[in-house]
């Protein structure tokens, strides 16, 4: 298919947020602990969408406009439970321990440049997409900051969710700000701000600290109170404070 130029939007009519992003019904919303966690069943929407239903609805208005404009919005990874973040952590610690003769401490510091500690994915939450252009060819690692960058084959679908993305909800999660800490810079990585704010707020207001420790999570005898202390305020935190 001939990819066509896009076309800056200037408005969105009915689809543009009109309001706060997170002063929605989702505020009243009450989330338990295994929700945020990942571990409850969750209602998830659409084949290979895998999100909650305002977050999918809004996804499909935006997959639409950039169809339009010559871009087919692919999601590479969106809702993950509890374990299956747990099996990739164990793969990528067994994989830096034992395969490259990492530290354990040195694995697991190597880990949370882009993947999180069980339990504390944003992945979880239903809200959150690692998304592509379906249309360029590439090979190898599709989720690489370069792919997104001039001369990159996705170099074009980031400039129209640079331009677009906020009007149907979703924002960028960790930004290439150079003050900012924790994860690595993910350019394919969106939220649903909408209900991912009132989540975090309500993650926020538990004993992160405690639910981390309870879980039995491999090399977990590493993270000491200054690890902890240190992953919760830059890993979970230092994000797009739009998403706060």
């Amino acid at each position: 298919m001939q990819r066509r130029s896009f076309i800056k939007k200037s408005s969105y009519a009915g689809l543009a947020l009109s309001i706060v992003p997170g002063i929605s019904l989702s505020q009243e919303t009450e989330y338990s602990i295994s929700e945020l966690m990942g571990k409850e069943d969750i209602k998830l929407y659409g084949k290979d969408i895998n999100l909650r239903k305002a977050a999918h609805d809004s996804f499909l208005e935006m997959k639409k406009a950039a169809y339009s404009d010559g871009m087919d919005l692919k999601i590479v990874s969106s809702y993950r439970s509890f374990y299956r973040q747990e099996a990739i952590w164990e793969r990528k610690y067994l994989q830096y321990t034992e395969d490259r003769g990492l530290t354990k401490l040195g694995a697991i510091e190597k880990i949370i440049e882009y993947s999180t500690i069980p339990g504390t994915s944003r992945h979880h939450w239903g809200t959150d997409i690692d998304i592509i252009d379906g249309y360029p060819r590439t090979t190898g690692d599709v989720l690489v900051p370069e792919k997104f960058g001039e001369g990159g084959p996705f170099e074009l679908l980031k400039k129209w969710m640079d331009e677009n993305a906020n009007k149907y909800g979703y924002y960028l999660v960790y930004t290439d700000h150079p003050k900012r800490k924790g994860f690595k810079y993910e350019p394919w990585h969106y939220s649903y701000a909408p209900i991912s704010i009132p989540m975090l707020k309500a993650f926020r207001r538990k004993n992160i600290f405690k639910l981390i420790l309870e879980e039995d999570i491999i090399g977990k005898e590493n993270f000491t109170s200054g690890f902890l202390k240190g992953y919760i305020q830059n890993n979970m935190l230092d994000i797009n404070p739009k998403l706060l």
